[in-house]
């Protein structure tokens, strides 16, 4: 990686990509520490890190890098265009009309991504009404009187909303003119930015004797998780193919080895975003209620979906499998990849065309979904199980470290990717 970043440095447009891309980065973090107008922000910091702190609230923090505790411009960050870009992928699926756009190659994609930016800007303005109520119930509003609350909440709500869809902007700058993956970018910056934090607990923790021993495994544990999710972010399973001989004019074209390649870790993080969206949605309700109601039945219930708890891990790591293969079912059509291989007079060695083929690279993708789906949910819940057993809570979890890492290593294919066709450009030229 360092090799990479150092050969993309010395090419003078790949450094000027980076250098704009720093520069987006930075204009980002500014942007999640400037405070919108009306909102007490030492009281909301002191509420987001003190005891007792509301889970969801502390896990959406973590995704917009600090700026929710900060009441500030860019509270919301990333997540409504990564939900709106969810989706609108998944309604492609269930929508004829989008996924023939889908597949109507440049210019559908143009205006899918238009319709991804409305999306983000209403999904935004619903984020940023939600949170305004819950500043205002929770007192962290600087005025009073009924007219001035509400003058109060139509600035804050627009500021939320401005700021979506600014970050936004920034991403597709930084896809446009910087060094790409710019939304994925921004919330690794994000994420990454909790890191001190994350060392000033460590080191709170390890001035205690008890729990020296503690904050060494969490480290252990933490560059294990990193080459864990190298490995298998990088594995894949290699179905082979073979291409039969074809004779067009004076000319044999076909006859090569090949192979199909499937990621074991096809779905990357997204069925985790989309159990603890779910998973997350009972705590906070309850975070939105009072004393009295969270004594009730129903506020007992929604008490057992703590993220510190065994109920809530054993569901998070049966949903995060369910949804892997619900959106590996999504990526990959064995019937389809059947038929694109009998067309192009492709086929799999001992296996007969057809139905047997179909079924044989559904069986392949069932064992590599499960083996990827076990991985994530793996990786989600270590941090629960590390923070019940050494008593410690660590802001950095395994989606963090998995968002990161994927992060990181698509930027450098990026990178990579960019320096080879300027290499074969200048040999052409």
């Amino acid at each position: 990686m360092l090799e990479t970043l150092k050969n993309a440095w010395r090419i003078k447009e790949l450094r000027n990509k980076i250098l704009f891309t720093i520069l987006i980065l930075l204009i980002f973090r500014i942007g999640s520490v400037i405070p919108v107008p009306y909102i007490n922000v030492a009281a909301l910091r002191a509420s987001m890190t003190g005891e007792g702190v509301n889970e969801f609230f502390s896990y959406l923090s973590i995704l917009t890098g600090g700026g929710l505790e900060y009441g500030a411009i860019f509270a919301m960050s990333v997540t409504p265009y990564i939900n709106s870009s969810i989706i609108v992928q998944l309604l492609c699926v269930a929508i004829p009309a989008l996924e023939r756009l889908s597949k109507e190659g440049e210019e559908g994609q143009k205006k899918l991504a238009q319709i991804t930016r409305y999306a983000t800007i209403i999904l935004a303005i619903i984020q940023g009404i939600a949170y305004y109520i819950y500043l205002k119930r929770s007192g962290f509003l600087t005025v009073s009187g009924t007219a001035a609350v509400i003058f109060a909440g139509f600035v804050i709500v627009l500021a939320f909303t401005a700021g979506s869809a600014l970050v936004m902007w920034l991403g597709e700058q930084v896809d446009s003119k910087g060094i790409g993956n710019g939304i994925s970018i921004l919330l690794f910056a994000g994420i990454l930015s909790r890191g001190p934090q994350a060392a000033g607990a460590l080191w709170t923790y390890w001035k205690d004797f008890d729990q020296k021993f503690a904050v060494i495994g969490i480290l252990v544990a933490f560059l294990a998780i990193i080459a864990f999710v190298v490995w298998m972010t990088e594995a894949e399973r290699r179905i082979p193919v073979q291409y039969a001989k074809r004779v067009v004019g004076n000319k044999m074209y076909g006859g090569q080895n090949t192979h199909i390649p499937i990621k074991v870790n096809m779905s990357g993080v997204m069925p985790i975003i989309f159990a603890s969206s779910i998973l997350m949605l009972p705590t906070m309700i309850l975070g939105f209620m009072n004393a009295e109601q969270q004594a009730t039945s129903f506020g007992k219930v929604l008490q057992l979906f703590s993220v510190q708890g065994i109920f809530y891990a054993v569901v998070y790591f049966a949903m995060i499998i369910g949804f892997a293969y619900f959106y590996a079912t999504i990526q990959f059509n064995p019937v389809e990849m059947t038929n694109n291989l009998r067309k192009n007079g492709g086929a799999i060695p001992g296996i007969r065309p057809g139905k047997p083929t179909s079924d044989f690279i559904s069986k392949i993708l069932s064992r590599i979904t499960l083996m990827g789906a076990l991985f994530l949910s793996v990786i989600a819940i270590l941090p629960i199980v590390i923070g019940n057993v050494g008593k410690i809570n660590i802001s950095l979890g395994g989606t963090s470290v998995l968002i990161m890492v994927g992060v990181a290593l698509d930027t450098v294919r990026n990178l990579e990717s960019q320096m080879m066709m300027r290499h074969y450009k200048g040999f052409l030229d």
